[in-house]
């Protein structure tokens, strides 16, 4: 359950605010269609989705992709968050 409302919180925080990095945020349709290049992972305690996303965005960029897909998220007394790239 929890991992369900950290998705769906990343996914409405991706559509809200466009940051300044390129790396944007795909769901698995979309993904179908791109080269996986790979995944990055991110831990935080007590993350904000907003900082998660845009961390996973900032690590996609350095990677050299131009999205990613979250693929695990879990959360308690810290969040981690492991997403795949794509080309």
């Amino acid at each position: 359950m929890k991992r369900n409302i950290i998705i769906a919180s990343l996914g409405l925080a991706s559509l809200i605010a466009f940051g300044a990095s390129a790396a944007t945020l795909v769901n698995s349709e979309q993904a179908s269609n791109l080269q996986s290049m790979g995944s990055v992972s991110i831990s935080q305690r007590a993350g904000v989705p907003m900082d998660i996303r845009q961390e996973l965005s900032a690590k996609a960029d350095q990677a050299g992709a131009s999205s990613y897909r979250i693929i695990e998220a879990r959360t308690g007394d810290s969040t981690h968050v492991t997403a795949e790239l794509y080309k």
